[in-house]
């Protein structure tokens, strides 16, 4: 295990289903290439008593001559062409109940959305395996994986069948914080300091797989035109790959995404109809629902409007990153960032990018302000009064319990920021605004999160609390 980073709270889980001392079913879902099967495999230092993985776009057929020839290896002999996936776990079965091992059983199917594949009864054929065997075992902890986390929850998690709450634990692995990239930096002996990181963060997000690429010998720029601007290009298509792997009808939920991506303030249910031009109907909800299950998109509603107008909004940094400076571009430039990286351009994009780190690190905002253990809400909020033009716009509002709400002002910068006369002004009018039209009876407390801090000078007196960057990397 001394090769995982982070995950503390999954390996905790995992430890105590191991120990549990019953028949334990463990779901494992995220995204394409968060590091599930790293985990799982890291965890149990390989040491399976079956492993077994799903091939994508296999046949039936050919799953089945996998599964085979993977049973042949574990259990150290030959059987019969596999035929059906009944006899396949039949045979599974039969081994186990042969083995003389004491103590828990572990098997890992990995990838099982590309198992099951339409007309093969793979399902039906786990389902009669569990239910009629595996669920009353002790010994057995079985464990399924997969990357499509919508077919995982429907058809596993939330299975209406015969595999209707059988589920033990689920584990739906995220992207990692900045404090797990900073440490995974550390394992590739990458010397990284928080700004890099950071930098590194707001393109790539938190996805392990892509970290990985990174060559210690080049800066930043280069590495980020070697991975998406070159001929080569590792990550040059990624952005395709990951709906195509995630969703069938995949070039739906990518005109959705390019909707989002278009509005960064967000876009109610209708809006997104209008913008993406997909037909409206209940297939629209449903998309937005695994997207956001799968951690692409975000939704929320507005501060004071629980019951109507929900918003979303993409908050995933490498679709943010691609949409922006790939997506339809129809550029040649091999050396594109080192050439640009500092344009008015990337500018603006960079401190776009920093408000949806922050929003991806609100449990390291709380704890900042000690309120870890306050119940909360978050949001965004926006003027209705049309006077106020782009001066009431608050893109995170926390609604705290102990009658305090925090009107959150996130800023990117390469110093300490500095609070201007004109900025103050602007400050002091949003929070006019807002109370006036909210008729909150709360406190209101304004907190900036920057980079580096603030400069002191004679505005910061109206600023209550303080976030910079080291406190995003707590946890």
């Amino acid at each position: 295990m001394d090769k995982i980073v982070g995950r503390k709270k999954e390996i905790a889980l995992l430890h105590k289903v191991l120990a549990s001392g019953e028949p334990e079913f463990v779901a494992v879902y995220g995204r394409r290439r968060v590091g599930k099967t790293f985990l799982i495999k890291e965890f149990f230092n390989n040491k399976f008593t079956f492993y077994f993985s799903g091939s994508e776009n296999a046949t039936m057929k050919m799953q089945l001559e996998n599964f085979q020839i993977a049973f042949q290896n574990y259990f150290n002999m030959t059987i019969p062409t596999l035929k059906s996936w009944t006899i396949a776990f039949e045979m599974l079965r039969k081994e186990i109940n042969r083995s003389r091992k004491r103590g828990r059983k572990v098997i890992f199917i990995d990838e099982m959305p590309w198992i099951a594949s339409k007309g093969s009864n793979f399902i039906q054929a786990f389902e009669y395996w569990w239910n009629s065997y595996a669920s009353s075992n002790p010994d057995i902890l079985l464990i399924v994986c997969g990357s499509s986390t919508s077919w995982m929850i429907d058809k596993i998690i939330k299975n209406r069948g015969g595999l209707h709450n059988r589920i033990t634990r689920q584990i739906a692995l995220q992207p990692f914080s900045l404090k797990e990239c900073e440490d995974f930096a550390i394992k590739q002996k990458l010397l990284l300091d928080r700004s890099q990181i950071l930098d590194y963060y707001m393109i790539l997000g938190g996805v392990p797989y892509y970290w990985k690429h990174l060559d210690k010998s080049n800066g930043l720029p280069q590495n980020i035109d070697n991975l998406f601007f070159t001929d080569s290009s590792t990550l040059k298509d990624e952005f395709t790959k990951i709906f195509n792997s995630l969703f069938k009808h995949s070039e739906k939920y990518i005109k959705l995404v390019i909707a989002l991506g278009e509005i960064r303030k967000g876009l109610t249910r209708d809006e997104i109809v209008d913008w993406s031009n997909l037909a409206d109907g209940g297939s629209i909800t449903r998309m937005l629902e695994e997207l956001e299950q799968c951690g692409f998109i975000r939704s929320y509603y507005a501060f004071g409007k629980k019951q109507r107008d929900k918003i979303f909004q993409l908050i995933d940094l490498f679709s943010l990153f691609y949409l922006n400076f790939i997506h339809n571009k129809n550029n040649n430039d091999e050396h594109f960032w080192t050439n640009n990286f500092r344009t008015a351009t990337h500018n603006n994009w960079r401190g776009y990018a920093f408000e949806q780190v922050c929003l991806l690190h609100i449990p390291q905002i709380k704890n900042k302000l000690g309120i870890s253990g306050v119940s909360t809400n978050y949001s965004s909020w926006r003027s209705v009064d049309e006077n106020a033009k782009n001066t009431a716009q608050i893109d995170l509002v926390i609604d705290r319990n102990d009658a305090i709400i925090n009107l959150c002002e996130m800023k990117y910068s390469k110093d300490e920021y500095t609070i201007t006369k004109e900025y103050n002004e602007l400050l002091r009018k949003r929070y006019a605004i807002f109370t006036n039209e909210t008729k909150t009876r709360k406190t209101v407390h304004t907190t900036m999160i920057t980079t580096y801090g603030m400069k002191h000078n004679t505005y910061l007196g109206n600023i209550q609390s303080e976030v910079n960057l080291d406190d995003l990397f707590v946890f």
